[in-house]
């Protein structure tokens, strides 16, 4: 059987920040079959308007479907992807890693090497705080693997431009008038 291959997308999206303003932007998703791979969302330096950062696998022309929709919703300033070369996209993982006596030192080495800070010890376990690019978080779990991650937690893709002009540079004039409601 032949498949086409599945890439990962971010995208960025503007919105007003107003009560179910995210509740619409993933019921979208939801109702079209897109899984959401990683989903965050905060306010902007203006506190009117909110950014939720998503993350999908698909095709290019699935992506470019999923821009068009979003567009239309109302409450929608701006959808653009963010390229991995145009933008700095980190992620915040909690693991805690089964650490007896005898491998404790190898695997503070392994955090050190990557830059993770120590949040919690116990007598069977080390807790780190870890941010960085999916391949290096992906890295660091593949050499912590086998001593045995106990518990993960991720924050999901945030993610901005790379230069000076900011991308909520937009007038923001009619706030969706001619904008489609929620299908």
């Amino acid at each position: 059987m032949d498949y086409e291959k599945k890439d990962r997308y971010t995208l960025a999206i503007l919105v007003y920040n107003r009560p179910s303003v995210l509740m619409r932007v993933v019921a979208l998703f939801s109702r079209r079959g897109y899984n959401i791979d990683s989903l965050s969302v905060g306010e902007t330096e203006n506190p009117a308007i909110s950014r939720i950062t998503i993350v999908v696998t698909g095709d290019r022309l699935i992506v470019e479907q999923i821009i068009r929709q979003v567009e239309k919703l109302v409450d929608v300033i701006k959808v653009y992807e963010m390229t991995r070369g145009g933008s700095l996209q980190r992620e915040l993982v909690l693991v805690k890693i089964h650490a007896e006596a005898a491998s404790r030192g190898e695997i503070v080495e392994i955090g050190e090497i990557f830059k993770a800070k120590i949040i919690d010890v116990t007598p069977s376990t080390v807790t780190f705080q870890l941010t960085g690019s999916l391949e290096k978080l992906e890295s660091f779990m593949e050499l912590t693997r086998p001593y045995g991650i106990v518990e993960l937690v991720r924050t999901g893709i945030t993610a901005l431009e790379r230069g000076a002009r900011p991308i909520s540079e937009t007038t923001f004039g009619d706030e969706g008038e001619d904008k489609e409601g929620a299908e």
